[in-house]
């Protein structure tokens, strides 16, 4: 390769490096945006699980199995299954950031041995013509200045070529050592990822034990377990009744003040002043992102009919959810509305139920009351403290969401919890 050709190449190469340099940096910071969010949700979920421990001691406190301890290891279960597949993922990206960087520490050997055989052959041909005689008669040979002038910058631009070849060997080796020392920590962390899902794995298959075991356990009180679901049952056929009664006194109210006001009917029946409809329209956008009316708890029954977790060939039907939450904990507001009624229904203690329009959101099973009737909430407000049952260790809230007359699922309004 003569000289000028080295040239050439080197200020190419130089122009080529910032594009290549872009892209790896551009996937550097996705791998890293990825792994932090990653990072971020596995965080996310140990915290759920410490959380679940604490809510498990308690229902373990009365020394027998009960069916909230056995939602409460369904739920660690649940947890404990998304952090390892959580853990997964991590190993999986790692995995592909150690084959970048074995990729780039081979490109990076064979770029060093081009670039110092290529710095081998200028040395040869510098120390081929190291005389000074035959620069100047190279020089003095020029057919007239303008060609004396380019060959004098020719040999200039060599001798700057030289230099910048010799840096970017000293540079090169760095990069080489510095992905070295990157992999070697890569591979260490997937060691510890891989024996870190290993321990996670060990935790679950006893978790699921001791599942299996409490419902053993329960299985042989099917008679205790069928009276309590049927006095929960007659309990929430009076909170249903006594809920449906309210809300079609609360559409007759409305259809009086609609004599007598500028209103709008919905089609569920409720005759709405302007800032209602607007209210009511604000709730409905809000879908999937309502906050829980609990800060912190699990859900240890789901809405709608399902198969009860122990008994074979019995169904439950839940008009709302069940929130297990811990001892001293607030239900909350989940949106601006106008406290309706705060009644009292047996084996539920006291049920606030706020207006959003022509959306109501009902809260049972409150110890202590904080707002009154006819009252505005904002969305998060604190309306009660929600009852712990001492006998059996128990803080539950039982939440329901309605459009008119219309049962709803909580779960489709409220924000997902990752």
């Amino acid at each position: 390769m003569t000289a000028k050709k080295a040239i050439i190449k080197f200020l190419l190469k130089k122009a080529v490096i910032p594009l290549v340099t872009l892209f790896i940096l551009s996937s550097v910071l996705n791998a890293q945006d990825r792994k932090a969010g990653l990072q971020q949700e596995k965080k996310q979920i140990e915290e759920e699980i410490a959380y679940t421990n604490k809510l498990l001691g308690q229902t373990q406190k009365n020394r027998r199995s009960t069916m909230d301890e056995l939602a409460v290891l369904q739920q660690k279960i649940r947890q404990r299954e998304r952090l390892i597949n959580t853990i997964k993922a991590e190993v999986i990206l790692l995995n592909n950031e150690i084959n970048e960087t074995t990729d780039s520490i081979f490109s990076l050997k064979v770029e060093l041995k081009k670039l110092k055989e290529e710095y081998a052959k200028m040395i040869y041909y510098a120390y081929r013509n190291r005389s000074s005689y035959v620069r100047l008669v190279f020089l003095f040979s020029s057919r007239d200045f303008n060609q004396a002038y380019r060959r004098l910058k020719y040999f200039q631009q060599y001798g700057a070529y030289r230099r910048m070849q010799a840096e970017l060997i000293i540079k090169t080796q760095a990069s080489l050592l510095d992905k070295e020392q990157q992999l070697e920590q890569q591979k260490t962390d997937k060691q510890n990822l891989l024996a870190e899902e290993q321990n996670e794995k060990n935790l679950l298959e006893n978790e699921k034990g001791d599942a299996d075991r409490t419902v053993q356990n329960l299985s042989q009180k099917e008679k205790e377990l069928k009276a309590s679901l049927l006095a929960k049952e007659k309990a929430a056929a009076k909170l249903q009744k006594t809920i449906e009664n309210i809300i079609a006194e609360e559409i007759r109210l409305a259809e009086e003040r609609a004599r007598a006001e500028a209103t709008s009917k919905t089609s569920s029946g409720f005759a709405l002043t302007p800032e209602e409809l607007q209210l009511s329209e604000n709730f409905a956008s809000n879908k999937g992102k309502l906050p829980w009316p609990t800060e912190r708890g699990i859900v240890s029954s789901t809405f709608g009919e399902h198969q009860h977790p122990v008994l074979p060939r019995v169904k439950i039907i839940n008009n709302g959810i069940d929130i297990l939450t811990s001892e001293g904990e607030y239900a909350r507001a989940v949106f601006s509305g106008v406290v309706t009624r705060i009644i009292s229904v047996p084996n539920f203690n006291n049920v606030v139920i706020i207006r959003h329009g022509e959306y109501l959101s009902v809260y049972s099973n409150l110890d202590e009351v904080m707002i009154s009737k006819g009252q505005e909430v904002r969305t998060k407000q604190n309306i009660g403290r929600v009852y712990t049952n001492q006998s059996e260790n128990k803080t539950e809230l039982h939440f329901e969401l309605w459009k008119a007359k219309d049962l709803m699922n909580p779960s489709y309004w409220l924000a997902k919890k990752r």
